[in-house]
């Protein structure tokens, strides 16, 4: 891809708005802290209950120990202290041992019910409560009378549980750690491709036609990459067509305005005297008018695009206006041998336009028709409704338009281009001007086929509301 300057503007236009790649770190990293969040949340409970019971599991396994080591210690006549293994086992898990036979002597939190149980020879798993707080109780009954009974402060439970979720957390956070890097740098992979967009956007804004982009990525950004390129092929077609437009305007502007200038040089050196003056002087009218129609046409067609366009719709009889309009061009027609036939209906047919507007795109199509058409043929203006349109027609016998100039019978100056030295062409503009004011008026133009074997131009238009379309002056 070709690169090109780029107007300094073009790299402000996002503000203060954040990347994608921005975007996609933090919402990783919003995604890893609320998945921390929830599994500490839903992991606490479980974690909890199974600390809880392994915790009961090692202390019956200690109070086991304990009462062997206790009886085998009676049996071989030795007693004093535990196994060291043993002692240190207990200390580290905080439990404290008690060696009881009375049971008026029950250790604090050990209820009256688990002493006595205890001391009838019972393993009992309990609950007590001291003044230091909960406890876990394992008794089990020695061989040679009495019980042992241990305690293990609850809150070791609750120690091992948050040590477990903290263990969990650490492994999220580090799962975390890892993620936002990863996630970085796929979506500067990811968004490699509308970077890339973006820059040939860029070079195309600023004027650049030779930008090419590769369709890569995902389906969606290899779609934009498509696109970006069938609107540079479109950008390059339209501008192509803008200059051919403009050098055959420039044409069509130079041609009366060297006949002007050539004959004003020729009066004001003397040139021309007597009885040529006035025929001089009516060539350069004539072609100052045709300067002042080209200069119009080009206006017409720079207003329908903008604003400041003016219409004016008024219910307006179109039988009224093609009357009118065919008063005028049967006797622009009579002289070049062509005949023009209207078809009108008997009744009015009243029409919510612009009268000006709608008598602009008749004599455009007339005086279109009339260029190509040879003596002897005829031309048609035609007022009629079909459906819920107002329809103006103008056909022809000239020689007609292909379908591929009927695609393009409505863009500035292009049948102009293709058939300049061919056949009669005017400026180029009358069509296009005819086309938006279609659209401006609220309605369509088309181009098509005459019976007549010539061209077929059809206008449609919105039909007046029906409480109105009572016959009146049209331009009132």
């Amino acid at each position: 891809m070709t690169s090109a300057p780029v107007p300094a503007v073009a790299h402000h236009s996002a503000g203060g708005r954040m990347s994608i790649v921005t975007r996609t770190v933090l919402l990783t990293a919003a995604v890893a802290i609320i998945a921390v969040f929830v599994a500490g949340l839903v992991s606490y409970p479980l974690i909890h209950a199974a600390a809880e019971t392994q915790a009961r599991t090692d202390l019956a396994q200690l109070a086991d120990l304990t009462v062997t080591a206790l009886d085998r210690g009676s049996q071989e006549g030795r007693g004093g202290p535990l196994p060291r293994p043993l002692l240190e086992a207990l200390e580290a898990k905080q439990i404290t041992g008690y060696l009881v036979t009375d049971p008026a002597a029950a250790p604090e939190g050990v209820t009256p019910e688990v002493m006595a149980a205890a001391l009838s020879g019972v393993a009992v798993s309990a609950e007590g409560t001291t003044a230091a707080g909960p406890v876990l109780i394992e008794t089990r009954p020695l061989a040679a009378g009495g019980a042992v009974i241990l305690q293990q402060p609850y809150t070791v439970v609750g120690v091992e549980a948050i040590d477990a979720v903290r263990r969990i957390a650490v492994s999220l956070l580090v799962g975390l750690l890892i993620a936002v890097p990863i996630g970085f740098w796929a979506a500067r992979r990811l968004t490699r491709p509308l970077r890339a967009a973006r820059d040939a956007a860029n070079e195309m804004a600023a004027g650049s036609r030779s930008v090419t982009l590769r369709p890569e990525g995902p389906v969606e950004i290899a779609d934009i990459a498509e696109s970006l390129n069938r609107l540079n092929a479109a950008l390059v077609v339209s501008e192509g067509r803008q200059r051919e437009f403009l050098m055959s305007v420039s044409h069509e502007l130079r041609t009366p305005l060297t006949a002007v200038k050539g004959y004003a040089e020729a009066l004001s050196d003397g040139v021309i005297s007597g009885d040529d003056v006035p025929r001089t002087g009516a060539t350069v009218a004539a072609e100052a008018a045709r300067l002042d129609r080209l200069v119009s046409d080009l206006l017409d067609l720079a207003r329908l695009g903008a604003v400041d366009f003016h219409i004016a719709p008024v219910d307006v009889d179109l039988v009224e206006i093609g009357e009118d309009a065919g008063d005028v061009w049967c006797d622009r027609a009579d002289p070049e041998g062509v005949r023009l036939v209207l078809e009108l209906p008997s009744d009015s047919l009243m029409a919510r336009t612009d009268p000006i507007r709608v008598r602009q795109i008749i004599d455009n199509l007339a005086e279109n028709a009339l260029r190509v058409s040879p003596r002897g043929s005829t031309i048609v203006l035609a007022v009629r409704r079909e459906d819920d349109w107002a329809v103006v027609e103008v056909r022809d016998s000239g020689p007609g338009l292909t379908p591929d100039d009927v695609a393009v019978a409505f863009e500035p100056g292009v049948l102009h281009d293709r058939y300049r030295g061919v056949r009669p062409v005017g400026t180029g503009l009358g069509l296009a001007l005819v086309g938006r004011l279609a659209t401006g008026l609220g309605g369509e133009a088309q181009a098509g086929r005459a019976l007549e074997g010539g061209a077929r131009f059809t206008v449609r238009l919105p039909l007046a509301e029906p409480s109105s379309r009572v016959s009146s002056p049209y331009g009132t």
